[in-house]
């Protein structure tokens, strides 16, 4: 489609979704009657920038099924987040919905490569997060054959992987990473596996972790996005033939990038936060989501209609201000990457030192090293973080293999400080 068609289609479905979600959700109406915006305003698509914004804070206000758009017994699933840091937030989906997400899941692993009659290894979690059964009913609508692994067990999917040989994998990027460890630990070179493509997402990843599994795998490792609020993995994919971000299926998601502080719409290039307005969910319209993901939108390339989201370079709630220095995760694993000595494998450990908070990058080195090597690129890592990121940051050493390896969403900060 041209991109005058997607933004004609775009508008249509918004009015559909504005009205359907003032008419059926109470929340909905009751925040748009306060804001003073009724659905006939919505002429236009930057009429979108009229609505409130929707925030985790109000999915647990009504939870668990007050932001459903339809009588309950209309509900085919319902998949909900862990809920670790209180409520978790509860999505629902009609037969629709289900079609309509697989088919995008399909249109995505399309991009990213995969091929029907291809067997996928899906390592994401089953359960009430979204991403074992999105990618599993995705893998089997492209007319793929799914290996419904789930997460965990890492020594069995490193001998599946050899049994079944796959020629995709689907999980998250420190996951992968897990995995190749578990080959080589296992006498099996990484390299030489069935696999062709990686389908990795669930977390903020850099291109540094990208390169990093391309040349220990030989494989192609491409960036699917999902969020369990707006409808799970497959709003968002790269194409494999480029790999420069995800292009954001925009004929069912209306995406913006908005300043963090302000919640003011910023133009296409400059960085913030990402936010998404959902344009054909049945059972669970989102009216701009916040999603805390921090991006830039781009225009499209391998799929020119559709724009492009930058890689996730961190999140809002994952920012570390460390004596008034934005920090994020990223920043260390892409400085981490690019230093021989050091492994991908680290977490920092956020700790109080007086009155102030203090930051340790405790890291792994790579294994049969000396110490003096070793202690050089952990001091080369504080150097660095220093130069690039602008804060002191203490570097420690771990034993290899001493930290914890992920099975799905890896922890990448600890929070020891005093409370």
């Amino acid at each position: 489609m041209s991109r005058e068609q997607i933004e004609e289609l775009q508008l249509q479905r918004l009015q559909e979704t504005v009205a359907r979600a003032y008419h059926a959700v109470p929340h909905y109406r009751q925040a748009l009657d306060e804001a003073g915006v009724h659905p006939r305003d919505i002429r236009t698509l930057d009429d979108v920038t009229l609505l409130p914004f929707t925030t985790k804070a109000d999915l647990r206000a009504n939870y668990p099924f007050g932001m459903f758009a339809v009588p309950r017994d209309r509900i085919a699933r319902i998949h909900a987040s862990s809920g670790t840091t209180g409520l978790p937030t509860v999505v629902g989906y009609t037969p629709d919905d289900l079609d309509t997400w697989s088919g995008l899941v399909a249109r995505s692993l399309r991009a990213a490569g995969v091929k029907p009659g291809w067997r996928v290894h899906n390592a994401y979690g089953y359960g009430l997060f979204t991403g074992g059964l999105g990618a599993h009913s995705g893998i089997e609508r492209l007319g793929a054959t799914v290996i419904p692994m789930s997460g965990g067990q890492t020594s069995k999917q490193v001998k599946l992987i050899g049994d079944f040989e796959p020629e995709a994998i689907m999980c998250t990027p420190t996951y992968l990473l897990t995995i190749a460890d578990a080959m080589e630990k296992a006498g099996v070179d990484p390299r030489s596996t069935s696999l062709k493509v990686a389908i990795c997402g669930a977390e903020p990843w850099t291109d540094e972790m990208r390169n990093e599994l391309e040349q220990r795998l030989g494989i192609d490792a491409v960036d699917i996005y999902g969020l369990s609020e707006v409808m799970g993995p497959g709003i968002a994919c790269e194409s494999v033939a480029t790999k420069d971000g995800p292009h954001i299926w925009e004929d069912h998601f209306l995406p913006e990038v908005v300043d963090s502080e302000t919640g003011e719409r910023l133009p296409d290039g400059e960085l913030g936060e990402l936010v998404f307005t959902s344009l054909t969910k049945e059972a669970f319209p989102v009216l701009r989501y916040r999603t805390r993901d921090l991006t830039r939108l781009l225009p499209g390339t391998d799929r020119p209609g559709m724009r492009r989201m930058a890689k996730i370079t961190g999140r809002n709630d994952d920012m570390i201000n460390l004596r008034g220095v934005n920090v994020f995760p990223t920043q260390i694993e892409e400085l981490v990457l690019g230093i021989p000595a050091l492994t991908a494998h680290f977490v920092l450990e956020l700790t109080t030192s007086g009155r102030m908070d203090a930051l340790a990058a405790v890291v792994e080195p790579q294994p049969g090293l000396s110490a003096e090597t070793a202690q050089a690129g952990a001091d080369e890592l504080a150097f660095q973080i220093k130069e690039f990121v602008g804060s002191s940051v203490a570097v420690r050493l771990a034993a290899p293999g001493s930290l914890p390896r992920s099975e799905g969403k890896t922890q990448r900060v600890r929070d020891l400080r005093e409370a």
